[in-house]
């Protein structure tokens, strides 16, 4: 059992064992009023933490949060506007899109799922030691300066599949990154043996003589799979209305690339150092398959990415200059924002006594975030589009990139995180998006 320093169960322990300290006065005798209160709160503290550990039973935490959302979406036409955001229409289809975004959150995260003590002593220590280091390299002043430019992909290796109808080949090749020697939590991310191995999935015309435009996907969290990016992207629309080649890489710690049950697991969690790895290896992946792609001599290329792949679209558009497009959809732009934003208030707080959220993780990852960085990308290449009931990324991480990137070309659907896969005014703006700078050819010509 975990002790605090009090002596006491640790809080988090009780949740994961279903244990529940004892209150003052519970040796009242029966018949005292106290008693009985006492009683009664022990027994349901007891059963609300056993209901919490259950995933269908979190489900009821999504309709008063949903309620939450509108009372704070209609209090905010009082106040100030948002520059780049307009006022949200709450109409029936947008509370149920709301509703879907906070039933995933809830069937997500449980006290399960929660850091234990020792967690936060060993991720506020990686954090502590990471800052003094990034600091004295002059990372944290110098963000860009801590991505290496990785070598180009000459020869990978090539195999061939097929799903949801579609033929697709498969690029596999070492990827090479190691993170910055004393770094924390460096030989841990080295560990994940199957990481090592990068790969990406294409869809190419046969007509590999005749110059193309090309799209690199960038999947969300949790994916990675072809199967599912086919979905995430509408790749075959792309591929086949459109006329473009898609190549859409397979993220770390994703798809075969795992170390876990759960795609992503590693990537994005309370392990912030992790989550600093992560980044920088998608980002040192992304750069190496778009120097293969530029030796295919594309007549444009673009990147295109979907929630996680938004923010790292985002942070490839700081680091490569000649995009023609750099398409950021539902976008994250600051992870432990994020993390504060979604983690209870009790958490929150303890992550503050350990000099985690502290500003000490907003410091660190200045290095993977988007916002830290000038886009090196030319203004016409960006564009963004958002969610407004995103409850998942938020629509304030889509708004501070859109702020960001200078107020680029933006599209606001009436919907949430998830909610992009079956809007329509999503996908026209995606279809414009490409077709206006040049992603698209006449494939009837």
């Amino acid at each position: 059992m975990t002790v605090t320093e009090a002596g006491a169960p640790d809080e988090d322990e009780q949740a994961e064992t279903g244990t529940c300290l004892e209150p003052e006065g519970r040796n009242r005798p029966w018949w005292d009023p106290l008693g009985v209160v006492d009683w009664s709160t022990a027994t349901w503290h007891t059963v609300e933490k056993q209901l919490a550990r259950q995933p269908l039973a979190r489900l009821g935490v999504a309709a008063p949060r949903t309620a939450r959302w509108v009372v704070n979406e209609v209090r905010a036409r009082t106040e100030a506007p948002r520059p780049g955001r307009p006022d949200t229409r709450i109409t029936p289809g947008l509370v149920g899109h709301v509703v879907l975004d906070e039933s995933i959150m809830a069937m997500a995260v449980g006290p399960n799922r929660f850091p234990r003590r020792d967690d936060y002593i060993r991720v506020g220590a990686e954090l502590t030691e990471a800052h003094a280091l990034f600091e004295a390299h002059g990372w944290l002043d110098d963000p860009v300066s801590y991505h290496q430019v990785p070598p180009p992909l000459d020869e990978p290796v090539v195999t061939r599949g097929w799903a949801l109808g579609s033929s697709y080949e498969r690029l596999w090749w070492p990827s090479g990154y190691q993170p910055p020697d004393e770094v924390p939590g460096r030989d841990r991310w080295l560990g994940f043996e199957a990481n090592r191995t990068a790969s990406a999935w294409l869809l190419r015309h046969p007509d590999r003589d005749t110059p193309r435009p090309w799209v690199v996907c960038i999947h969300g969290f949790g994916t990675g799979s072809v199967f599912m990016d086919l979905v995430s992207f509408r790749a075959a629309h792309l591929h086949k209305t459109l006329g473009v080649n898609v190549a859409a890489i397979v993220l770390p710690a994703h798809g075969a690339r795992r170390s876990s049950r759960v795609s992503g697991e590693a990537f994005l969690s309370f392990d912030l150092m992790n989550s600093v790895h992560g980044f920088t290896q998608a980002v040192w992946d992304i750069r190496r398959l778009l120097t293969w792609v530029r030796a295919q001599q594309p007549t444009k290329l673009g990147v295109f990415g979907v929630s996680l792949g938004g923010m790292l679209t985002a942070l490839v558009a700081a680091l490569e200059a000649d995009l023609d497009l750099a398409l950021a959809g539902i976008p994250m732009a600051d992870f432990p924002e994020l993390i504060r934003h979604h983690a209870p208030h009790h958490l929150h707080l303890r992550a503050i006594e350990h000099h985690i959220l502290d500003g000490t993780a907003q410091d660190v990852h200045r290095v993977v975030s988007p916002l830290s960085m000038a886009p090196a990308a030319p203004p016409e290449a960006r564009a963004i589009f958002a969610g407004m009931g995103d409850r998942l990324a938020t629509a304030d991480q889509a708004r501070n990139l859109w702020a960001h990137w200078d107020e680029p070309e933006m599209c606001w659907f009436p919907g949430s995180h998830m909610g992009y896969l079956w809007s329509d005014k999503v996908w026209r703006f995606v279809d414009h998006a490409l077709m206006s700078r040049g992603l698209a050819v006449d494939i009837d010509a």
